[in-house]
């Protein structure tokens, strides 16, 4: 997953995008841009799995599914040495929509389908990508692995997520840091410019908490995010 990101969040990942640069920077020639700023499309898929919801009132098999997203990307990429880069990629925070899943209804109450909260996030991300081909090859495929650190906020219950609680409800989801790959191509237009296409996996696990006037429910959320971003850069 900018708005809530503040020097907290990201110093882990800027640290170690730091580090990629500092370590090897020597490496780098004066005939070769350095840097590289990508803005694009982030098509999101969130492959979630969570476990069914436990606490007070609660029936069996009741559940939870997220709706994949878009969002924009920005990237920053390092060149570190003639084959390997760097790059720190943030989406901008997209409004993520989580559904019923389980029981037509909780009561009288429609449940399946329903959507029940929103939230936020902002999931910096920072990779070690080795290019291959030759740096004046028009087009280089790269692969990548990384960190992954992501942050929920603007966690709201729904009207329908209330009335299926039980009342106002108010939701907290943890932080998640985890491991994250990447697997691309870069093809050269010509001067500073260039277009980027990637696909990437990444690992989130949360824990939400519920809490409707005292009465807490709970799930633990399982992440696989795939996404798949398409940008153009400027390099300088």
């Amino acid at each position: 997953m900018t708005h809530p990101l503040t020097c907290a969040t990201a110093a882990p990942l800027l640290a170690v995008a730091a580090l990629f640069a500092g370590a090897t920077s020597a490496l780098a020639d004066d005939s070769t841009y350095s840097n590289d700023i990508r803005l694009g499309l982030y098509s999101v898929f969130y492959h979630a799995t969570a476990d069914d919801l436990q606490g007070p009132f609660v029936p069996a098999g009741v559940n939870i599914k997220a709706d994949n997203v878009e969002t924009l990307y920005v990237g920053y990429v390092r060149r570190l040495s003639p084959h390997f880069k760097a790059e720190l990629a943030i989406g901008y925070p997209p409004l993520t929509k989580t559904e019923g899943s389980g029981p037509a209804t909780l009561g009288s109450v429609p449940y399946n389908g329903q959507v029940i909260s929103t939230a936020r996030w902002i999931a910096p991300t920072a990779l070690l990508e080795y290019n291959f081909f030759d740096e004046n090859a028009k087009l280089r495929p790269f692969i990548g692995a990384g960190i992954n650190y992501t942050t929920f906020y603007d966690r709201d219950s729904t009207a329908a997520g209330n009335a299926a609680s039980g009342g106002p409800t108010k939701l907290s989801l943890t932080s998640s840091i985890g491991p994250a790959a990447t697997a691309g191509l870069t093809y050269k237009l010509g001067g500073r410019w260039g277009l980027n296409a990637s696909y990437s996996i990444s690992r989130v696990n949360t824990h939400l908490v519920a809490d409707t006037a005292g009465l807490i429910r709970t799930t633990s959320i399982k992440f696989g995010p795939q996404a798949l971003i398409v940008s153009v850069g400027y390099a300088f």
